[in-house]
């Protein structure tokens, strides 16, 4: 019998086994998936020899939670460049919005009374006085919180978009950047790092139901043999909250009220991504028809309001023929489900109407695509998290723990601002390894 047993071998709960295994305590990650890593998914395509993620991919700003693994492995790194465009009008043109948003978002204050974002652009500038060019720029910064924190504007809390800002800001997130070999290079780290310390890791385990009470808990678990359990003093839950939320794993007895509500009040965001992989760049020769003299080369990101995939990107600095379609929250309702062909089929539409390149030629070069779908994905049940109105505190009431037997970790149990992100998964699985220590001594 394990002294705490860690369900999900995500970020959080590598990190937190590593903190728990080094500190004596004899631990066991149970994994539903077959690999571990959860939402940090790298592919590798052969074509391009280029890792490809179906997850996480960018490094936001300077994380110690990361940085200091991958200085420490010597993990190749390069920072995002290149050129923004957007397609306005059926135009293509440079991006210059993003100072005008940045403006927008600064007025967004949580000392007033919480409200969406959306309510937060009604009452500060008010349909009838805007012009135009205003109308863009509030568009775009709509467009900006569904695709960044892959949130509905008319649910994301203001008071958790300005406490996320703040936290952004500590780092440098306005700064990005790639692993070369992907996230898999940090998922093997914490996997090595996590056996160096003694964690046994059972994949293939998915949990269906915890029975407990102060200090023992027995977690039930289907796995390719069948019904197992498992007894530990402690349990720390390190899945999703969109597993959370839909009930896939029972408590027994019942989690307490408040922890339910701060599970309700948290929303998981909703993303579908697919990643195009070309036999060469053909937009390195394209020139927008309004900018003759520039091509696309060196472009970065591409911005649209697009329906299905608004929001596309290369991999700059690094000049290989892969375009990778983002499509959140409203747009993502409209893609889920569909399945991977027709995925592919609507991001070639979708890039073949911005670009105005046939979609005969697209298809011919068209050499391979990877999707994933975390709405549809049972071990996800969505992308990453974000509090609904007058639900900015939470992540506090989901980090609690229970009875000093349930612990709770995961980005959407992070406290310090950086919800949605890999480095906060991190810090959250530290934290919940910090309070099982606390509660055994």
């Amino acid at each position: 019998m394990p002294d705490a047993v860690i369900l999900g071998a995500g970020a959080a709960g590598l990190a937190a086994a590593i903190e728990l295994g080094r500190a004596g305590v004899a631990t066991t990650i149970l994994e539903a998936r077959d690999r571990i890593g959860g939402r940090m998914f790298t592919q590798w395509d052969r074509t391009t020899r280029t890792a490809v993620e179906l997850g996480a991919e960018f490094v936001h700003g300077l994380p110690g939670e990361i940085w200091d693994y991958i200085r420490a492995d010597r993990v190749n790194v390069r920072e995002v460049a290149g050129d923004f465009w957007s397609v306005e009008n059926q135009q293509l043109s440079p991006s210059e919005f993003f100072s005008d948003v940045e403006g927008i978002l600064d007025k967004m204050d949580d000392h007033e009374a919480d409200e969406s974002f959306a309510q937060f652009l009604e009452r500060h500038f008010p349909p009838s006085g805007r012009t135009s060019r205003l109308e863009a720029v509030i568009d775009r910064a709509r467009s900006y919180v569904s695709g960044f924190h892959a949130a509905d504007p008319d649910l994301v809390s203001v008071h958790w978009l300005v406490k996320s800002r703040r936290a952004d800001h500590e780092i440098a997130g306005d700064r990005a950047f790639r692993m070369e070999s992907g996230y898999r290079a940090l998922a093997q780290i914490l996997h090595r790092q996590a056996v160096g310390a003694g964690v046994s890791i059972e994949c293939n385990s998915a949990a269906e139901q915890i029975e407990w009470k102060r200090g023992r808990a027995t977690v039930r678990v289907r796995n390719p043999s069948g019904a197992a359990s498992i007894e530990a003093p402690s349990v720390l839950v390190s899945v999703p909250l969109g597993v959370l939320k839909a009930g896939s794993i029972r408590f027994s007895p019942e989690l307490p009220a408040a922890k339910q509500k701060a599970i309700d009040g948290l929303m998981m965001g909703k993303v579908i991504r697919v990643t195009l992989s070309f036999r060469q760049r053909f937009w390195d020769s394209l020139r927008p028809p309004d900018h003759p003299s520039r091509t696309l080369e060196a472009m970065s990101f591409l911005f649209s309001q697009d329906d299905f995939f608004p929001t596309w990107w290369t991999q700059m600095p690094n000049k290989v023929p892969l375009l990778t379609g983002w499509s959140p929250a409203h747009c993502a309702e409209r893609v889920s489900g569909q399945g991977t062909p027709f995925t592919v089929h609507r991001s070639l539409e979708t890039l073949s109407r911005l670009l105005r390149v046939s979609r005969v030629e697209l298809e011919t070069l068209l050499a391979d695509a990877y999707v994933h779908d975390w709405q549809a994905d049972p071990f996800s049940g969505g992308a990453y998290s974000y509090a609904r109105v007058g639900q900015d505190l939470a992540q506090e009431e989901l980090a609690a723990p229970v009875e000093k037997t349930l612990f709770f970790a995961g980005e959407a149990a992070d406290i310090s601002g950086h919800n949605g992100t890999v480095h906060g998964a991190i810090r959250s699985g530290r934290r919940a390894a910090a309070q099982l220590l606390s509660a055994r001594a």
